[in-house]
């Protein structure tokens, strides 16, 4: 029997890169996979991939800063199998800009702000009560080691990241006597179909940036993936209130190191952002 047979899961923002490689990995592993996403166009392509691949899954169009959006993909996962056994909180949208307290938007940050910290609000507000009434689920939600590490200019993001560390273990206190878990991933950089194509045009800088990773490689989707399936498993089952920092070893080096590999990284690109 696969590992997560009979086991249902939501993965917003789930129609291509981490997220698209999260849901497609647990249906592999037997789950049946809600694929929630606000491009209809790729949702609906990743859930279409995984049924043609041998795996259950349907698409559902949702705003993860809506309300209305996140209760109508709760029950859609319940009205279809009845349960909800995984929630994956990986969907985020760029606002538009970032910078410090004094040059960034208002705007951007409530959009920010909405899309990653409302939206897991509001994904624990409405999957909470299905999941407590089976006795059991898992919650996991994609951070970055920007929730640890700070850069300049960053507030919204940092800032982002760093609440969702704290609503997890709140998220684990609050709710694991009712059989729930709720853990977090720390991702490093991770090359997904967004940022490929402009790593293969600039090789160089691409090897500049791999310095600042002791293993020295980019992040892949499925990294990610492979460590919310250990995260969701029985194996996992006394993990909660934790945050999974994969990363390839970028955040466990002295900040020397970084700043060596930044240096080279910024003189060899003066108009990027390392």
């Amino acid at each position: 029997m696969k590992q997560f047979a009979d086991r249902v899961a939501i993965v917003t923002g789930g129609g291509r890169g981490i997220g698209g490689a999260i849901a497609r990995l647990l249906a592999v592993r037997g789950a049946r996979v809600l694929v929630a996403e606000i491009d209809a166009e790729s949702g609906e392509q990743n859930a279409e991939r995984i049924r043609q691949e041998g795996g259950e899954a349907q698409f559902v169009q949702c705003d993860v800063s809506a309300g209305e959006d996140v209760e109508a993909m709760i029950a859609r996962a319940k009205a279809t199998w009845g349960r909800l056994d995984m929630l994956i909180n990986n969907a985020y949208s760029s606002p538009g800009g970032d910078g410090s307290a004094t040059t960034l938007e208002r705007a951007a940050w409530d959009r920010g702000i909405d899309t990653m910290m409302t939206s897991v609000f509001l994904a624990a507000k409405y999957a909470v009560p299905l999941m407590a009434r089976q006795g059991r689920g898992s919650i996991v939600t994609i951070a970055s080691v920007h929730g640890i590490l700070m850069a300049p200019n960053s507030l919204l993001y940092e800032a982002g990241k760093s609440a969702i560390l704290g609503m997890t273990r709140q998220l684990a206190i609050d709710f694991g006597p009712q059989g729930i878990r709720v853990n977090a991933i720390c991702p490093g950089h991770i090359v997904t179909e967004r940022n490929e194509v402009s790593w293969r045009e600039n090789p160089t800088g691409k090897a500049l940036f791999v310095e600042q990773y002791p293993v020295r490689r980019l992040g892949k989707p499925d990294d990610i993936a492979h460590a919310v399936a250990f995260l969701c498993s029985d194996e996992a089952g006394f993990i909660t209130g934790h945050s999974l920092v994969v990363d390839g070893g970028l955040s466990i080096q002295l900040q020397e190191n970084l700043g060596v590999a930044q240096a080279r990284h910024a003189l060899a690109h003066p108009d990027t952002n390392a």
